[in-house]
């Protein structure tokens, strides 16, 4: 597998620390509300690598981590009059719950910077004693400037950075370009805890250089997030991390491209600022999925509405062609004959041109491509009165390609229909049992105004969602 490296600005073949073990540290949220569409696009994204790398007979350990400690977060709580940890607590839970309608697994770990704050403290101090930070009234700052290599993840010249820092208002850093590690409490409400240099709580790029370390080790393959991270949070994360370690910090670095709203950036003040919750009100979550996948990963996306129906449509091409399987495999039987076995033999080829996409800096477009061509010729081959064995090892392969996306699992709530709809499609059968066409007819129309078809076929109902 090949991966572009923002590090090196190519496509590098990926050779892991440990062979049969992939690392991997993803930033995650951080919980003061529901995650947006564009937070969405990097979980999607680097859960499929590590879908397709498991896919691939590769251990994962995948790391993502909580921002539960941030300005923000501080900022909700007094407007809700709620605790920090009851804000955080409340979208964490929250997160799993509209990450799961995507179909994004849980990571091996979801640390919080909560828990590992002794870790935090250590290693500030560590870096103190290194003579890469400072302190300056409880607050401790990164001494940029000590890190020889600072600004070689975004290509940037330390003497052109300075141009454009700044010294903020109630900073007290020796240099601009040098960033917090540690901020001493300011208020009495705000969260602290107790450290060398008194009650204060983590600056933001020192959670993760932390947390990577502490879980994957002090060299990690893959950092990943979105390309909005790449300067300053993971620039500063490596110039911490290598600066404590004295190692490279992460092999490579992969980073997702924006997505923009009707083509314009999205912001809250121009009112294209959609949270998925709200998304998922007029879409399934494996909808979102597809339209998340439907372009390479380092482009930008544009979301739209008519973006949103076409990948709709697209999805519901692939469940059709799951449905029509799982109908032949119903009413099928017997083995595969001659000619079936020589057209099962050609229709893996599909399986060796997917994994040749993928293993193309994981370029989701064109593998979502290769499994249309495959259900193309599904689609000719798969009829009725083909053997029950063909249609099985069909669907089998379908469900290993989909499977790899994200796609098409066994939602209950796709796969139950509700009583309502079971009894009217009961109803329908009786009717056309009693010769009670009419009624019938109305039934499939009802049915049809649902999403619905009913396919009477030799073999017997079928059963088919738009």
């Amino acid at each position: 597998m090949k991966i572009y490296n923002t590090l090196t600005r190519k496509k590098e073949d990926f050779v892991p620390i440990e062979q049969d073990e992939a690392k991997i540290y993803v930033c995650g949220p951080t919980v003061y509300n529901y995650f947006h569409i564009g937070n969405a696009r990097p979980f999607v994204v680097f859960d499929t690598l590590r879908k397709y790398l498991e896919y691939r007979g590769k251990r994962v350990s995948f790391i993502q981590n909580f921002t539960d400690v941030d300005d923000k977060i501080i900022n909700k709580a007094r407007e809700e009059g709620l605790s920090t940890k009851e804000v955080s607590e409340k979208y964490i839970q929250e997160y799993f719950k509209d990450a799961e309608e995507l179909n994004v697994k849980k990571a091996s770990v979801h640390p919080r910077v909560t828990e590992n704050i002794n870790e935090i403290i250590d290693f500030v101090k560590g870096l103190m004693d290194k003579g890469y930070a400072y302190e300056v009234e409880g607050d401790i700052y990164y001494s940029a400037r000590q890190f020889p290599d600072y600004g070689k993840l975004s290509r940037q010249n330390i003497e052109d950075l300075n141009v454009g820092a700044r010294i903020q208002v109630g900073e007290k850093k020796h240099d601009p370009l040098d960033f917090v590690l540690w901020k001493a409490r300011k208020t009495e409400d705000e969260i602290a805890w107790e450290s060398p240099w008194g009650m204060g709580r983590p600056g933001w790029h020192i959670e993760c250089s932390v947390m990577a370390t502490k879980y994957l080790g002090d060299t990690i393959d893959i950092h990943a997030g979105g390309q909005d991270l790449a300067f300053p949070h993971h620039e500063n994360e490596i110039a911490q991390s290598e600066a404590m370690t004295g190692k490279p910090f992460a092999n490579y670095w992969m980073h997702n491209g924006y997505i923009t709203i009707d083509n314009e950036k999205m912001s809250k003040s121009k009112g294209n600022f959609f949270t998925v919750r709200d998304i998922l009100k007029q879409y399934d979550g494996e909808v979102i999925r597809f339209f998340l996948l439907s372009g390479h990963y380092r482009n930008p996306i544009n979301f739209s509405e008519e973006l949103m129906i076409q990948s709709k449509n697209s999805l519901a091409r692939m469940q059709n062609a799951k449905n029509n399987l799982l109908h032949l495999i119903k009413n099928g039987r017997g083995k595969m004959n001659e000619s079936e076995i020589t057209i099962f033999t050609d229709l893996t080829k599909y399986r060796e041109q997917f994994i040749y996409a993928m293993d193309d800096d994981l370029n989701t477009a064109d593998a979502i491509s290769v499994v249309f061509e495959m259900i193309k010729d599904i689609n000719t081959y798969v009829k009725e009165g083909c053997s029950k064995e063909f249609a099985e090892k069909c669907l089998a392969l379908l469900d290993e390609l989909t499977g790899v996306l994200g796609l098409l699992r066994e939602h209950q709530k796709n796969e139950e229909m509700d009583s309502r709809i079971q009894a009217l499609i009961d109803e329908r059968q009786e009717a056309r049992k009693n010769k009670d066409f009419k009624r019938a007819d109305e039934i499939r129309d009802t049915l049809k105004e649902k999403g619905i078809t009913l396919k009477d076929t030799p073999q017997g109902l079928q059963i088919i969602r738009d």
